[in-house]
């Protein structure tokens, strides 16, 4: 079953939201129209949208995935999401 987590920053709920890191699926990054990004001092990437949570995970349940839990990290929001595979 795949997992994919999203976040947003609590001041940023309208967006943007990174919705995948280096490892993520390509077919899930490219459906939702992710822009590759890597902050300063970090070292690893992270992909982005502008959208707002609501959106991408309106564009993920199109796409069979659903929320599995959703809490608040410090000043983020973090939202894990599940997908069923048949095998």
């Amino acid at each position: 079953m795949p997992y994919l987590l999203i976040n947003t920053l609590l001041r940023l709920v309208t967006g943007p939201t990174m919705v995948g890191d280096e490892f993520s699926d390509p077919s899930i990054i490219n459906y939702l129209g992710a822009r590759k990004t890597n902050k300063l001092g970090n070292n690893f990437w992270e992909y982005h949208v502008d959208e707002p949570p609501r959106v991408v995970l309106d564009k993920l349940e199109k796409v069979g995935f659903s929320v599995v839990t959703m809490t608040g990290v410090g000043s983020t929001l973090v939202w894990c999401l599940n997908k069923d595979t048949i095998m």
